[in-house]
């Protein structure tokens, strides 16, 4: 499980997270909502390590975590789909997927097959540059790299920003699959709200920085979350 406690993060003088707790589960998809500039992206940079927090705990399968680097959180099980995909465009998408081996031992160090029945497109891409893809494709490709790290905590960026919406059912049909496989956590980023209903287990809204609404999907009020959504 990620536990998350008291979280405070600054950029510069702003106070950018404010005592934010959460906790994602093995099994589950983990919704956090809100609007644009709420600090979702910023929350997901402190899980990482890619921003530095100024208080709070990040725990991992009952290990802090706080004080290492991104590539040992990496080595730890944890794999991030970033908002805007970062694929790179001038390699393969093969040698993209590649990339996923960084974390790996090397024994360990091949694109699984499931890669490719959960995205086939990617199949008869393997040979194509990453920046030939179409949106979608792209956000297929950074969905199946971060897979390849053979993640334990999955944490996706909003992943329907931009995409078709067949392509979003498939994302769909892909996140259902891995959180009912059962040996994953999943954190998923959105503002789309009906993606994010139809997966959740449990969610979070955000509002300036803080957890303004949190629980399971069962106790969630539509109307309650929609409010913070608006603009």
């Amino acid at each position: 499980m990620l536990a998350i406690r008291d979280l405070h993060l600054y950029y510069g003088a702003s106070h950018t997270l404010r005592g934010v707790s959460l906790d994602a589960r093995m099994g589950e998809v983990t919704c956090i909502l809100g609007r644009n500039g709420v600090g979702k992206t910023s929350l997901l940079r402190a899980i990482f390590g890619l921003q530095p927090i100024a208080g709070g705990t990040i725990a991992w399968e009952d290990r802090d975590i706080a004080g290492l680097a991104p590539h040992l959180r990496a080595r730890c099980g944890l794999a991030l789909v970033p908002q805007g995909r970062d694929i790179f465009p001038r390699l393969t998408v093969l040698e993209n997927l590649q990339t996923g081996f960084a974390p790996l031992p090397r024994e360990k160090r091949e694109v699984p097959e499931e890669i490719f029945s959960l995205f086939p497109v990617l199949r008869d891409m393997l040979r194509r540059r990453g920046g030939d893809l179409s949106g979608g494709q792209q956000q297929q490709l950074a969905i199946a790299r971060a897979l390849v790290t053979q993640p334990r905590l999955l944490i996706l960026d909003e992943p329907t920003e931009g995409i078709q919406p067949s392509i979003i059912k498939d994302i769909e049909r892909v996140i259902r699959y891995l959180a009912q496989r059962g040996d994953m956590a999943i954190l998923l980023v959105e503002q789309y709200f009906d993606f994010a209903r139809d997966l959740a287990d449990a969610y979070a809204v955000m509002e300036r920085g803080e957890v303004a609404l949190a629980g399971c999907k069962a106790d969630m009020e539509e109307s309650a979350v929609r409010r913070y959504l608006t603009v």
